[in-house]
Formats: structure tokens, sequence, C-alpha cells
């Protein structure tokens, strides 16, 4: 018996018990999916054409050629929108008649090659100086527009394409003034796109638009128009419980790096 009893212990003391699992540790949580554009979206209450093309990174002039809606490009909630390109419609047309092949001309009429008188030779190349480097400005001028900084402060978060929300974070303190990057028109002012909170979305041309998320207070309306530098927002806090400007660019719908076009510091 006793030496069962000394064979038990020695077992226990060979294989110590196995670690236990916290199953309640917490876990950061992951960014939702990105959103892929249905065949056709229901308009919800507090939506606009902008806010619908931004959602889903489409340009907001197809959606809208896409469903026949005109300026001042307004929708109703419950209106069913079409999300892709109807059929095209290709007309028959004739084929082009052939061209003929020019003849060259006889021999005794093809004019003699002469040199090229001098005002028409190739000037050799010039040398000149290289360029200084710019240096920080204000306002910097990108696609026909005048671009400045949002909000004072140093980027935290560089644009990355593959990421669900493609911008950049700009760190500051909560409260502190977000302006209007550039002259336009407040088209979407509101909380209705998940995952950008206090959202204000800019058109300052046909092309390019501006967002502002994560603000803690909103001072513009859609159809205010804005200039550059005037105040919008106040800065709120992020979906990382930082003070920081979620600020996004895009073109054609597409979003862009917006170091691309905001001046140098």
């Amino acid at each position: 018996m006793a030496l069962v009893i000394m064979l038990i212990v020695s077992a226990c003391a060979t294989h110590p018990p196995a670690p236990v699992e916290h199953r309640d540790r917490p876990r950061p949580a992951a960014p939702p999916p990105a959103q892929q554009a249905p065949a056709v979206y229901e308009v919800r209450r507090g939506d606009t054409l902008y806010s619908i093309a931004f959602r889903f990174g489409m340009d907001w002039r197809e959606l809208a050629r896409w469903n026949r809606i005109g300026e001042p490009y307004l929708i109703r909630p419950g209106q069913e929108l079409r999300m892709t390109a109807p059929p095209a419609t290709v007309a028959a047309r004739p084929a082009p008649a052939p061209t003929p092949a020019p003849q060259a001309p006889p021999r005794s009429e093809q004019p003699a090659t002469e040199p090229a008188p001098e005002s028409t030779r190739p000037a050799q190349a010039e040398t000149r100086a290289p360029l200084p480097a710019p240096s920080p400005a204000a306002e910097r001028s990108v696609a026909g527009i005048n671009w400045r900084w949002p909000t004072a402060g140093n980027v935290t978060r560089r644009f990355d394409p593959s990421a669900t929300r493609r911008g950049i974070s700009i760190g500051g303190d909560e409260g502190q003034p977000v302006v209007a990057a550039a002259d336009g028109e407040v088209v979407y002012s509101g909380t209705a796109l998940i995952g950008y909170g206090e959202l204000i979305i800019i058109k300052h041309s046909a092309s390019m638009l501006s967002a502002y998320a994560h603000n803690s207070r909103r001072l513009v309306e859609e159809g205010q128009r804005v200039r550059a530098g005037q105040q919008i927002a106040e800065l709120g806090i992020n979906d990382r419980q930082e003070p920081a400007l979620h600020f996004e660019i895009r073109r054609d719908g597409q979003p862009r790096d917006p170091l691309q076009f905001l001046p140098q510091r």
C-alpha cells in the first residue's frame, strides 16, 4: 500500500496542472467589413445622394445618372435607387467606307530632299538650374482646388489603401476647431454612416469631395456654402477613444491619400 501511495505522489509531482484559460479576457474589436453595394438601395431617413455614394465608394454623378436624378439631386425616404449601370444599348452603325491608300507621285515629280531651314532645326536643350525645394505653405493647389489642413495637429495614422475607412487621422484636443479644407458646399451633415460618427461631407467640384468624421459637434448644415478655413465642426473622439479627426479626400468617388493634396508642413 505504501508503494502505491508513493507512485501516486510521484506522478502528481511530474505532471503540473494545465493552465486555466482566461475566457473573459477582452479582445480588440475588429473593424466593420467594407460595404458592398446592393443591386437596389432603399433610401433611409437622413440619406443624401452624396452620402449613399460615399458609403459604397461610388461616384455620385454616376448614381444620379443611373437613376435619372437631376439638380438639386433630392431623394426621399423609401425611394429605390439602382446601384449598378443600366444595360447599354448600342445602335448599329454602318461600317465606314475604306479609305483609298495614297499613291506616290512618279519619280520625276518627287521633290528633292532639302535641308531644313535654320529656324525649323531643333535647338539644343537649355541647361537650367534646379528649382528650389518648396517651402511650407498655408495652401496647396491640386486638381484646380486650393487645399489647406482641416485642423491643427500631427498625423497619427497615415493613408492605408487596404483599410475599411481610407483616410488619415489627425490628433488634437477635443473641441478644437475643424475647418473646411477648401471652398465648397456641404452635401452631408449627419450620423447615418456607421463608423464615421458625426460626419460632414463637402463637395468642392464635380469630382472632388472631402469628409470630416468623429466630430464632437457639427456647425454647418446641408446646402450651406463654406470657405476654406471656415470652422465647420469641433474635434471629437474616434472609435479608438482618441481625440482625433478622421479626414478623407475622394476623387470620382474613390479615396485618395490626403497628403498628396494638403500643403507641406
